[in-house]
Order: structure tokens, then C-alpha cells, then sequence
């Protein structure tokens, strides 16, 4: 009973989040705004999963999480760049993480997000939902932890 109780309380909480997604990407004026069927054209399945759907991809599951390679993150939609190569760092979650974005670059939403979950973040150019941020990063820097869906990413190593 109580591993019911658990799935259907996740359950209801996905859709919750899934709902407050759709409202942040419909009330915001994004530079770069497309359908749902020009969006499918552009993305893979899971790509679109992740980035329209507000989906989360399996833990270990990018290669990016063990990129090394300096250089930049950009929004696999849009191409805007989200992260720098510096300011990765290990996590040990299984998706890439990040203790800062680029400026301008990332949108949160603060609406219903819960301490658990961590506030949403979103590509400010075409609100693609990259992940979430949470206060446990490392300290020594900015303390933020940019846990980022690797399908929602594209690299571009420095030349």
C-alpha cells in the first residue's frame, strides 16, 4: 500500500510540475517560439521529452556528464550558450552540473517548485526546460548546483 501511496504521489507531482512548466513556457515572451509539431521536426524523441515536456533523462545516462573537454553548453534547441566548461563540476548525481550559468542566458521558474525538486531552469531564449538548481554546490564558489539534463545539451569544444 505504501509503494502505491509513493508512485501515485510522484505521479501527482510530475503532473503538477508538468502543468506549471506549460504555464511559465505560455506566459513568457521567448525570442525563439515554435509548434509542437516544429519542435518534433528539430528534436529527437528524447529531446523533446526533456526540453517541451519538462522530462528528466536516466541518471548516467549523457556522455556529457563525464565530459573533461573545455569549452561551452548550449541549448540543444536553440544553440544559445548556457554553461561554460569552467564551472562544470562532479556532482556524483549522474547529470552534468554547473555552479554558474551564463548571465541572461537561463530563466527559473519559482512558482510550486519544492526544496526537493529544486527551482526549474529554462533556456531564456526558447524555454526549453534544461533541469534544476539547488542550493548544495560546491561552497567555495557559488554553493548553486545546475543539475542539467545532458539531452537537453549540445558541446562546442574551445578551438
Amino acid at each position: 500500500m505504501k509503494i502505491l501511496f509513493s508512485i501515485l504521489f510522484l505521479l501527482n507531482i510530475q503532473s503538477c510540475m508538468s502543468q506549471e512548466t506549460k504555464k511559465v513556457l505560455e506566459e513568457d515572451n521567448f525570442k525563439i517560439v515554435k509548434t509542437d509539431s516544429e519542435w518534433k521536426q528539430v528534436l529527437s524523441a528524447k529531446q523533446y521529452y526533456v526540453l517541451r515536456e519538462s522530462g528528466t533523462e536516466q541518471a548516467f545516462s549523457s556522455p556529457l556528464n563525464n565530459n573533461e573537454t573545455k569549452g561551452t553548453y548550449l541549448c540543444a534547441a536553440c544553440k544559445t550558450p548556457l554553461f561554460k566548461s569552467e564551472h562544470k563540476f562532479d556532482s556524483g548525481t549522474g547529470w552534468p552540473s554547473f555552479d554558474t550559468e551564463i548571465t541572461g542566458n537561463v530563466t527559473y521558474t519559482k512558482e510550486g517548485a519544492s526544496n526537493y525538486y529544486g527551482i526549474e531552469e529554462h533556456c531564456a531564449t526558447c524555454g526549453g526546460h534544461l533541469g534544476h538548481v539547488f542550493n548544495d554546490g560546491p561552497k567555495n564558489t557559488t554553493g548553486k548546483r545546475h543539475c542539467i539534463n545532458g539531452v537537453a545539451l549540445d558541446f562546442i569544444p574551445n578551438p
